[in-house]
C-alpha cells in the first residue's frame, strides 16, 4: 500500500489501497518526483549498494539521522535499509561539510590507467570523474578524492612513502601537472586517504573542458618512484568496498536549513495581551464571553496530527532509492472551533477569526487545521549514471498541527 491512514473503518482503508494502485498511484509517483526535483524516475544501469561510494554515502545519511535525533530528541519511524560494516567512513570534517550542504554527490572513477598502459604508468595512477551531473545552480562547497590504502606485509612494511596528487592541466603535446597535495604515509598504514579537491572541482564545473583528471604518484624515502599497488593503494581492480571515488558537497544559493517556527510563540503573545486587557474589557466583550460559555469541542475532533506513511518501495522505486524505504509524512485534520484549546496551537489571527465566525458564521469561515511545524527528510538514491546522491528535502514531515 502506498499510503497508510489511521482509519476506524476497514472498508475505507481497503478502498484507499485499491485506489492508489491504479491511476492515483501514477499521479502520486509524478507528484513526488516533482517534489524531489526529478523530471522522471532515474534508471541506473548499475545499482550495487555495497561498493565504497554507496557505503560512504549511507554513512552520511546515518550521520544526518543521528545528528537530528540528538538535536531534537525526535526519533522518526523510518530506518536505513541497512547499515555499513566496519567503522563509519565519515569524519568530523565531513559532518561539518554535510551541515552546510543541501546535496551530496559521489562519483566513481571513469578512467584509471592501470593494465592497458601498465609499463608506462607503473609508477602512477590516473583518475577522471564526470561532474556534468552537478545541477547548474549548485556550488561545490567541499570536495574530496578518496582512495583506500591496504596494509603492506612485504618488504616495504617499515618504510614511509610520499603520496602526491596532481591535477592534469595538459596531456599533449607535453604533459603538464599541478600539485594539489602531498603527504607521507607508512607502508603499514591502513585506511582511506582523503585529498581536498574543492577548488579544482569548482574549476571543472565552470570549465568542463579543463577536467583532464588527477594523477597519483608515489616516491620512497630515497626519492625512487614506487608502484602504487606495491604500497597498498587500491585501484579499480581491487575489492568493491575499497574502490576509489570522489565526493562533492553542494549548496544552492539562498538555501538555509532552519526549523520552521511554531505558531506557539504567537499564541503566547496573544495570551499575555488578553491578560493585560482583562480589567478593561468592554461590556460587549463580556457579553460575547458569556454567550460562548459552555461551548466546547471534543478533543478527538479537534485539530491534530494523524498518521500518513509514504512507501517508496510500494511506489516501485526500490531499485534507485537506497534509503529510506519510506517516511512518515503525517497530515493535519480536525475542527478549529471555539474555544481554541492549548493543544490546538492556534495563531492570534485564528483566535480572532474563530470569534468572528462564532458571531457570524456565514460571513467568515472557521480557521483551518494546518501544519505549524515541519521538518525535512534526506533521500539517498542513484541517478541515471549510477552516481549516488544524498539530498535534503525541506518541509516534508509534519511535526505539529495548529489552527490558522
Amino acid at each position: 500500500m502506498i499510503a497508510n491512514f489511521t482509519l476506524d473503518n476497514d472498508i475505507q482503508s481497503s478502498f484507499i489501497q485499491r485506489r492508489l494502485k491504479s491511476q492515483e498511484r501514477r499521479e502520486m509517483q509524478r507528484e513526488i518526483l516533482s517534489i524531489l526535483g526529478l523530471p522522471q524516475r532515474p534508471r541506473p544501469l548499475l545499482h550495487e549498494r555495497h561498493t565504497a561510494a554507496p557505503m560512504y554515502m549511507l554513512d552520511l545519511y546515518n550521520a544526518i539521522l543521528e545528528e537530528r535525533d540528538q538535536r531534537s530528541g525526535y526519533v522518526e519511524s523510518y530506518e536505513p535499509v541497512y547499515t555499513t560494516p566496519g567503522p563509519p567512513m565519515v569524519s568530523q570534517q565531513d559532518s561539518r561539510f554535510l551541515n552546510d550542504a543541501d546535496m551530496v554527490m559521489s562519483f566513481v572513477n571513469m578512467v584509471e590507467a592501470d593494465d592497458d598502459l601498465r609499463l608506462y604508468h607503473q609508477h602512477r595512477r590516473e583518475f577522471r570523474f564526470d561532474l556534468s551531473r552537478i545541477p547548474p545552480r549548485e556550488t561545490v562547497t567541499a570536495a574530496e578524492f578518496r582512495i583506500y590504502k591496504d596494509f603492506v606485509h612485504e618488504r616495504y612494511e617499515n618504510e614511509t612513502f610520499g603520496v602526491s596528487v596532481f591535477q592534469v592541466l595538459q596531456q599533449k603535446p607535453k604533459r603538464e601537472l599541478y600539485l594539489l597535495e602531498s603527504r607521507v604515509v607508512w607502508a603499514a598504514e591502513e585506511g582511506w586517504l582523503v585529498f581536498d579537491l574543492t577548488d579544482t572541482s569548482n574549476q571543472w564545473v565552470i570549465n568542463p573542458g579543463q577536467n583532464l583528471g588527477l594523477q597519483i604518484s608515489l616516491e620512497s624515502a630515497r626519492g625512487e618512484n614506487v608502484n602504487p599497488r606495491r604500497v597498498g593503494l587500491v585501484g579499480k581492480s581491487g575489492p568493491q568496498n575499497k574502490q576509489p571515488f570522489m565526493v562533492a558537497f553542494l549548496k544552492a544559493p539562498g538555501v538555509h536549513y532552519r526549523g520552521v517556527r511554531s505558531a506557539s510563540g504567537n499564541k503566547q503573545k496573544g495570551h499575555n495581551r488578553s491578560k493585560n486587557h482583562k480589567a478593561g474589557s468592554a461590556p460587549s466583550q463580556v457579553a460575547l464571553k458569556t454567550a460562548m460559555e459552555g461551548a466546547s469541542v471534543d478533543p478527538k475532533q479537534g485539530c491534530k496530527k494523524h498518521e500518513l506513511y509514504v512507501s517508496f518501495r510500494d511506489l516501485g522505486w526500490q531499485d534507485w532509492i537506497i534509503a529510506p524505504e519510506g517516511y512518515a509524512a503525517y497530515y493535519c485534520e480536525g475542527e478549529c472551533v471555539f474555544p481554541l484549546n492549548s493543544y490546538m496551537n492556534a495563531t492570534n489571527h485564528a483566535i480572532v477569526q474563530t470569534l468572528v465566525h462564532f458571531i457570524n458564521p456565514e460571513t467568515v469561515p472557521k480557521p483551518c487545521c494546518a501544519p505549524t511545524q515541519l521538518h525535512g527528510i534526506s533521500v539517498l538514491y542513484f541517478d541515471d549514471s549510477s552516481n549516488v546522491i544524498l539530498k535534503k528535502y525541506r518541509n516534508m514531515v509534519v511535526r505539529a498541527c495548529g489552527c490558522h
